[in-house]
């Protein structure tokens, strides 16, 4: 096996178990917002991770702390922020299964943002497949019907936000110790939310405890993976493997919660799958062999 192609295998290993854990941690945090608010239940992923990050880095946190991109690690940071927040919010409302298929519409945003940003090209059939993909996103809200609900948009801000993180992610990942962007990842959201979490303070009991170190162990784990997974492989190579989170999402939606996705949600999740796989595939097609 060629070097590049050792590297290939890595990166797509990391990004699905990025995705395992992502859906994990979603599952624990809806499992925590039926007992303390959905800010509590934010804090506690960014807390948990910002004392499990530095215990780990500890011994050279001078090294980790130190940060080529500062302007570019606090919007970065913003930017995932916004979209954990959006989507706890959301799952304490919605389905998992639901709210993950409409947050899938995130790599097919990754193709417009690299041309918004990135000077990449777009033709009519990367068109074809956003235009598909947000069609997909809003049978699955069903704006105007009376099962509308603010909570079905809110995965759509959060993919929003998630474009924009993966892109930057995936910029200072050049030249950019992946602990460092972890710490600042974790960091950022934790002293935001320590200045607003007391005035939606529950005390917590042993279970609710154990779920908020599960929820930061999961957190971490998953961000340094997929951190590695986006610094080691392209987008259009890693994009198709973000769907396994809707195979976890539906699973852990139903043994934990009794959820089962309705006719609606399963088609309109089947034509962002669609719409991604099929981007990806022009991807693959139109790069030159041995790029």
């Amino acid at each position: 096996m060629s070097q590049s192609a050792q590297t290939n295998k890595h990166a797509i290993l990391f990004m699905i178990g990025a995705i395992a854990l992502f859906a994990s941690m979603d599952a624990a945090a809806k499992e925590l917002t039926t007992y303390v608010h959905p800010i509590q239940t934010i804090w506690a992923r960014y807390f948990s991770a910002t004392v499990l990050v530095i215990l780990i880095v500890l011994p050279k946190i001078k090294t980790v702390s130190r940060t080529k991109h500062p302007g570019l690690q606090v919007v970065r940071s913003m930017l995932v922020l916004g979209a954990t927040s959006f989507f706890f919010v959301s799952i304490s409302q919605i389905g998992l299964a639901e709210a993950t298929a409409v947050m899938d519409i995130n790599p097919v945003l990754l193709t417009l943002g690299g041309f918004l940003f990135l000077g990449e090209t777009i033709g009519p059939r990367r068109i074809f497949g956003i235009v598909m993909s947000l069609i997909g996103a809003l049978i699955i809200i069903r704006p105007g019907l009376g099962v509308f609900s603010i909570y079905s948009v809110l995965p759509l801000a959060a993919a929003v936000c998630l474009t924009g993180y993966n892109l930057i992610t995936r910029f200072v990942g050049r030249n950019e110790n992946p602990w460092t962007s972890l710490f600042y990842t974790a960091l950022f959201g934790a002293v935001l939310l320590s200045g607003i979490v007391p005035f939606f303070w529950t005390p917590l009991t042993g279970y609710t405890a154990g779920l908020i170190l599960l929820i930061g162990v999961l957190g971490t784990a998953s961000q340094w993976m997929l951190i590695r997974a986006l610094t080691l492989g392209e987008a259009g190579l890693l994009a198709p493997f973000v769907y396994v989170g809707l195979l976890f999402a539906t699973v852990w939606g139903y043994v934990i919660f009794g959820d089962v996705p309705d006719a609606p949600t399963i088609v309109g999740a089947l034509i962002i799958v669609g719409s991604g796989l099929y981007v990806w595939y022009r991807e693959i097609q139109t790069t030159p062999k041995g790029h």
